[in-house]
């Protein structure tokens, strides 16, 4: 199964960005993890909403059959990004390291996960690999 995991705004900098939500490992750190549990996965970030919707229209042009999506801030506000996943029709779940539903007020609604068929939230770097896990089994 072709499938691309998407890191938003800030993922590049996991491990020195508020370590006490979002733990110390880094972003290489991740990717890796997720490299190890899925070699033939495709990860691109970035920190600007309009490359990641091209990235997602991307995915679709290039025949891929799922995505993982991480906005990361862009989630709680970015009706391009959602517009871009409904556009698309591959399986897109979205996925976040920290418990958004704990937070703040504002990182608890997910503008992007509503066009997503699911949403992975709170399990750290575990959240991508289940979401992996779950692509796999709708194949």
């Amino acid at each position: 199964m072709k499938i691309v995991v998407i890191h938003g705004a800030n993922l590049n900098f996991l491990g020195l960005r508020e370590p006490d939500v979002y733990g110390s490992m880094s972003f290489d750190e991740l990717k890796s993890r997720i490299d190890a549990h899925a070699p033939d996965v495709h990860q691109f970030q970035s920190n600007h909403e309009g490359e990641i919707v091209d990235i997602i229209q991307k995915c679709h042009l290039e025949g891929m059959e799922g995505i993982i999506i991480n906005p990361g801030a862009y989630s709680h506000y970015s009706y391009a990004i959602h517009d871009a996943i409904k556009a698309v029709p591959c399986p897109v779940i979205e996925v976040h390291l920290s418990n958004i539903h704990a937070r703040e007020d504002f990182r608890r609604k997910s503008v992007t996960a509503a066009a997503c068929i699911g949403q992975i939230s709170g399990f750290g770097a575990d959240s991508y690999l289940l979401a992996i896990d779950q692509l796999l089994r709708r194949k």
